[in-house]
């Protein structure tokens, strides 16, 4: 088990990265739909096209990761020759000219989509290989999720300090550009420096062809990502709408930055207790209750209207104590699936299992952006943040929030309530691969 001095410098990315992708899925749609007269319609259907081309880059990179060959080691040195990419397209992208359009949201759109994939790919498979026990992971994927949170709670605070109501001037994206443009390269430094390349135990090399046969006959890899994939279908509707829902259907938009705020500090709380529950229970018993626990929290929040702003916190502290099991426990199982595939096929290919962890969560997202915002159009949403809104597209937004990931998280519980990959198996996997015990 790594020392919790090394899990805390292993962590310190997660918090710029975290930075990057919560106002990427979050913030940006609304903001370039509010200050650039973008339709929302177009807007999701330029995020679903950003993930078609994650269709290529997610496997190259995955596959690159593995294959990157160098004396400092191939996660760790891949991961710092990304940097500079991510940071100027997140630099880009969230400080946008005043002229900026659909083309320009596209363009570093796509270029931050590369370059967080790059960055992200090896970070998560040094991850995985870094520690190897079933419960040694649980803990370190504590730690990157909980810095992950840290660096969601400024990408709330900033922007909203800063003001999102303008493109002009130094506002509330231009905050995050310029903390990602520093940060992330010193973070990322600095974790280069300091955490050691783990120990590669693959004994063969596959082609890429041969790579990707005994990823699709991995079954419980199939079975956790087809969970995943739902969940985080599941959790990106609500968190699309977020805004939407906290501005127009509660009517307080003052308390958008607050109320957010209040639901990332929740899942800060909710990763110990994730932690305790996968010890007693085992991970996927632990992640399946959590997602039953929103389930019945969201069949509630629908029926919530204008004012209504006690009853929508403690939705939001509620379901951020869920967000943190499900933050820290997919990953953690995820580590497991790519032991089960190491011992039968003889190469240990983190990244490229990663890839495909890194494609289901940003189609989940897309998908959740080119169903619901073409939803919210025709039933007569205006994406203009000052535009008055009708009663049936206040109520199609309700419900697209609260009930829509209701069913798609039940199916996910079902894969996964009896999943094969418990503690035993693992052992007996970690056994095979001559893996040191926790």
């Amino acid at each position: 088990m790594p020392a919790k001095r090394l899990l805390a410098l292993y962590a310190l990315p997660a918090v710029p990265l975290a930075a990057i992708a919560l106002p990427f899925y979050i913030v940006v749609p609304t903001f370039y739909a509010g200050n650039f007269g973008i339709s929302l319609a177009a807007i999701g259907a330029v995020l679903l096209a950003i993930r078609l081309v994650d269709a290529v880059t997610d496997p190259l990179f995955g596959w690159l990761s593995d294959r990157f060959a160098h004396r400092h080691g191939r996660r760790r040195i891949f991961f710092a020759l990304s940097l500079p990419l991510t940071a100027l397209a997140a630099f880009m992208l969230f400080w946008p000219p005043q002229d900026a359009g659909l083309a320009y949201l596209g363009l570093w759109g796509t270029a931050l989509s590369i370059g967080a994939t790059w960055t992200l790919l090896p970070y998560t498979a040094w991850g995985a290989e870094l520690a190897t026990g079933y419960q040694a992971r649980v803990r370190l994927s504590a730690f990157r999720e909980g810095a992950t949170l840290i660096g969601s709670l400024l990408a709330i605070s900033l922007p909203f300090i800063g003001g999102l109501d303008t493109a002009q001037g130094f506002h509330g994206l231009a905050w995050i550009a310029v903390f990602i443009a520093i940060v992330l390269p010193l973070a990322g430094l600095t974790t280069v420096a300091m955490v050691p390349e783990p120990t590669d135990v693959s004994r063969r090399r596959l082609s890429l062809r041969e790579s990707l046969k005994h990823l699709a006959g991995n079954r419980p890899f199939l079975r956790l990502a087809a969970a995943f994939l739902l969940n985080s279908f599941a959790n990106a509707v609500p968190a699309s709408l977020f805004i939407y829902f906290v501005g127009e259907r509660l009517g307080v938009p003052a308390l958008q930055g607050p109320l957010l705020f209040a639901y990332f500090l929740s899942a800060i709380a909710g990763i110990p207790l994730a932690v305790w529950c996968a010890a007693r229970l085992g991970k996927h018993r632990a992640w399946s209750l959590a997602m039953l626990a929103a389930c019945l929290i969201f069949s509630a929040a629908g029926f919530l209207g204008e004012g209504d702003v006690i009853l929508f916190t403690v939705v939001c502290v509620s379901t951020g104590l869920l967000l943190g099991f499900d933050l820290t426990l997919p990953p953690a199982i995820q580590a497991d699936v790519i032991d089960n595939d190491t011992a039968r096929s003889g190469e240990q290919r983190s990244g490229l299992y990663f890839a495909a962890w890194s494609f289901i969560t940003k189609l989940a997202v897309a998908l959740s952006a080119g169903v619901v915002f073409p939803l919210l159009d025709l039933a007569g949403f205006v994406g203009d943040l000052n535009a008055t809104q009708t009663g049936p597209a206040l109520s199609v937004l309700g419900g697209l929030y609260a009930w829509l990931p209701i069913m798609p998280k039940l199916a996910a519980i079902a894969i996964m309530w009896r999943f094969s990959l418990d503690e035993a198996e693992h052992r007996r996997l970690r056994h095979t691969l001559d893996l040191p015990q926790p």
